[in-house]
Formats: structure tokens, C-alpha cells, sequence
């Protein structure tokens, strides 16, 4: 019988790896964590932000808010800090709304 290792989770993420996520630069996360104050990154002793699955589901929610949608800092700020959960909730029905678009595409194309 083969070993297959394990799936380890990861707890914490770079600024980088976080960046690449989102294919942008680690100054553009750095900035965004400075302006939100829902993003909030442990550091360890050197200083290093280290993102946890929950800050990279809000800094998830402001590319979404700023990058896809084109709202300012702003108007980001603004609705994140009126309603946070209708805000993550929007995210999500478009994030899901956007994979069966796809889905759909992909059908269209076969037949």
C-alpha cells in the first residue's frame, strides 16, 4: 500500500505568499493592512505579518471591494464598517455566482 502523506493546513501565510494569492505586491497588502483596520496579521518577534485564514478572507473581501468592483479606500472602508457581514456575504454569492458563470461557459462549449 502506497503512504500518502498528509494534507497539512497551513495556520500562517507571509506577506507574501498572501500577495500571491492575490497576484499583487506584498506593499499593496502591506498598505491595505495599515488602512483597514479589520485586517489585522499577528507579527512574530521579528516583526513578519503572518496572515491567518480569517485575515486573508478580509483582505479577500477588500481586493474585492476595490480591485473587481472599482470602489475607492473609502467607499470600502464605508461598507465594511457600516455592515461587515452583508459585505463578506455579497462577496461570497458573487465569488459563487462567478464559478457557475464558468460552469455554465464550459457546458455551452462542449456541446
Amino acid at each position: 500500500m502506497p503512504f500518502i502523506p498528509p494534507k497539512i493546513d497551513k495556520h500562517f501565510y507571509t506577506i507574501g505568499e498572501v500577495a500571491a494569492m492575490f497576484e499583487v505586491n506584498p506593499s499593496l497588502i502591506r498598505f491595505w493592512t495599515k488602512e483597514f483596520e479589520c485586517i489585522k496579521p499577528t507579527t512574530n518577534k521579528k516583526g513578519n505579518r503572518l496572515y491567518t485564514e480569517e485575515n486573508i478572507n478580509q483582505v479577500r473581501l477588500v481586493y474585492h471591494l476595490v480591485k473587481e468592483r472599482g470602489m475607492t479606500l473609502k467607499g470600502a472602508k464605508t461598507k465594511i464598517s457600516q455592515n461587515p457581514d452583508d459585505a463578506f456575504h455579497e462577496h461570497e454569492i458573487v465569488k459563487r455566482l462567478t464559478k457557475i458563470k464558468t460552469l455554465l461557459t464550459e457546458i455551452k462549449e462542449e456541446l
